[in-house]
């Protein structure tokens, strides 16, 4: 098991487009694949990207059965996307509650979209497919803003919805209790 260290907001490879993988199955991507999904589980995350690790990659992680996190969300099924795209299939966007890995302490509401397909590869290269609506979109369009150089704070359309999660966290669990039902 090899943690690593999460690069906080203001470590300027976070903010860099990561470079896509071009060689699959090869031994030093199934080693950062390990190493992001043991730090993923140490820090309680549901998803989390290469450059949260500090490699800037096009890989992502994402997946839970229960989240200390995000209580009130339903699972939503863990998954390794490599070279993720994104297709909006939904114009509609849902404001809820979001945190980060590289952002702790903090809780921010932002809008994302209902539903999306994405697109991408398995570790061996295997295309992977999916369509994700309400939270499991979210999750996934957070991870991939990772892997592009954005972080979910720069959606957040009102500052009074941004702030410390032990000022928020009530507000933020009943305001996103109401959005995913």
């Amino acid at each position: 098991m090899t943690i690593q260290t999460l690069p906080k907001l203001g470590t300027p490879s976070l903010f860099q487009p990561s470079e896509p993988i071009v060689e699959f199955d090869t031994p030093e991507l199934h080693a950062l694949i390990e190493d992001m999904h043991d730090t993923m589980i140490a820090a309680k995350g549901i998803g989390i990207a290469a450059p949260q690790i500090g490699v800037n990659l096009r890989v992502i992680m994402f997946g839970f059965e229960t989240s200390e996190r995000y209580p009130q969300m339903q699972p939503v099924p863990f998954t390794i996307l490599i070279n993720p795209e994104i297709e909006i299939l939904d114009d509609e966007k849902i404001y809820m509650w979001e945190g980060c890995l590289s952002i702790p302490g903090l809780r921010g509401k932002l809008p994302r979209y209902k539903k999306i397909r994405y697109t991408g590869f398995d570790p061996q290269g295997n295309p992977v497919e999916g369509i994700a609506e309400d939270f499991h979109a979210r999750v996934v369009q957070h991870e991939v803003d990772h892997v592009n150089g954005k972080l979910y704070y720069l959606h957040i359309e009102d500052l009074h919805d941004f702030g410390f999660e032990e000022a928020v966290m009530e507000r933020a669990i009943l305001e996103n209790s109401r959005s995913a039902s």
